[in-house]
């Protein structure tokens, strides 16, 4: 079998994968939690949502020179290791695979399946099997060919721009709320308040940086995904906000601040209960597109793990016919599978979920150490602002991995000990490699 990825993916792809692998339910859901955190003050929630934008793009800034330095494919996980080293960057990949992305897709599918309950009658156990089938005709898809997932994407990827932009249009249209009002028990705007709401908008806009794992598969990485970062974290800042304006004018902040389903809602007020089941059939393609987002790039991470040598060595291996890392992406769809059948993903995402942004600070902090370490190698993309940009967002990290300590120290603790669970593998796997 080959061992290089075929490079397929152009920017118009890679863009709508930024957008994709971001957009799943937390715009039609988040919205409310934001507003009640906020203290009811709708400028400071609009604030939060503008702020998690601009963060979004100070890293995709900084991911942008790593991504114009690097022609293979991994990523996040390539930049950690020519940065910092063959070990923090397997403890990445490591936890990718066992917890972030598997728990992802997982979690991804169980909820797809949640709402497609609306229209059909599961048994417990039908709900199961069609989140595991969701998943395997995921990954059938993706082994069959890249150029053919990103067409399943990109469609899926516009489908849910639209409906937001319909759907934020008609809101505004039609609603007759004030969007700037507070809720009536609004007090007065807090740095913890801030503070709070903000952890749940970079929730929200969590997934950007999976663009980065394509690199092997883009027709000109150098210069195609650093414009895909640029433009898709522009676009979701963009698209938020909008949403969220069009919320407020359907409802008012205080009907906002105490809705479940903000989305749905808000539609149905506007437009009736027919309209509001659309909202549902849109949510449903969102999330299924950021599901298949995350098969179409985590998957290569781990086939640069094992290139490396320092993962399974199968998963190294392309299909001679379709030119997919095949069995990567059987394995990231198989785990997924295990853990949406058994529902362990629920408890892996709640320990580990916040140690994403420790790897995250890392592949900021690599703009600075490459800068040191490789001075005169060729970037054709240099973050504007250096170095307060990638501090900045490092910094953003920090913060988020601080809070989530002091306020939950025991799933903290957890979650990093589930991480460095992968030290023995990586010890096991480097001495196999060496042998």
């Amino acid at each position: 079998m080959s061992s290089e990825l075929k490079r397929t993916l152009g920017t118009y792809d890679l863009t709508l994968l930024v957008v994709g692998s971001v957009i799943g339910s937390g715009v039609f859901i988040v919205p409310s939690v934001v507003l009640r955190q906020s203290g009811g003050h709708v400028p400071t929630a609009m604030f939060a949502w503008l702020i998690g934008g601009v963060l979004s793009l100070i890293g995709a800034l900084s991911y942008a020179e790593l991504s114009s330095m690097d022609r293979s494919a991994g990523g996040l996980y390539a930049y950690i290791r020519e940065a910092f080293g063959a070990f923090p960057a397997f403890l990445y990949g490591w936890t990718l695979f066992f917890v972030i992305g598997a728990g992802t897709i997982a979690t991804l599918a169980v909820a797809t399946t949640d709402y497609l309950g609306q229209f059909f009658a599961f048994s417990p156990l039908g709900a199961k099997a069609v989140a595991v089938g969701l998943l395997l005709i995921t990954g059938a898809i993706n082994v069959k060919g890249t150029r053919e997932s990103a067409s399943v994407q990109n469609i899926s990827s516009w489908i849910k721009i639209g409906g937001i932009v319909v759907m934020g249009t008609l809101l505004l249209t039609l609603g007759d709320s004030p969007v700037l009002e507070s809720t009536s028990d609004a007090g007065e705007t807090t740095l913890t308040a801030i503070g709070l709401a903000m952890i749940s908008v970079l929730w929200a806009y969590e997934g950007w940086q999976y663009v980065t794992f394509s690199d092997g598969e883009a027709i000109d990485p150098q210069r195609m995904i650093p414009r895909a970062l640029v433009i898709g974290t522009t676009a979701l800042t963009a698209l938020y906000l909008f949403a969220n304006l069009g919320y407020l004018a359907a409802m008012g902040a205080d009907r906002v601040a105490s809705s479940e389903r903000v989305a749905a809602e808000a539609v149905t007020t506007v437009l009736g209960s027919t309209a509001g089941s659309l909202v549902a059939i849109i949510i449903i393609i969102s999330m299924f597109s950021a599901a298949h987002s995350v098969v179409i790039t985590a998957p290569r991470v781990y086939f640069a793990m094992a290139k490396d040598e320092v993962f399974f060595r199968k998963l190294a291996e392309v299909h001679p016919r379709f030119g997919t890392p095949a069995f990567a992406i059987i394995a990231s769809c198989s785990w997924a599978a295990v853990l949406a059948a058994t529902g362990t993903f629920e408890q892996l995402l709640t320990y580990v979920v916040f140690v994403g942004w420790i790897f995250y600070a890392l592949g900021a902090a690599a703009v600075i150490a490459l800068r040191f370490k490789l001075p005169d190698a060729p970037r054709p993309f240099r973050v504007p602002g250096y170095p307060v940009t990638p501090v900045l967002f490092i910094l953003a990290a920090v913060a988020i991995v601080g809070n989530t300590i002091v306020e939950q120290p025991v799933q903290s603790a957890m979650g990093i000990a589930i991480v460095l669970l992968g030290a023995p593998a990586y010890w096991l796997w480097r001495r196999k490699a060496a042998a």
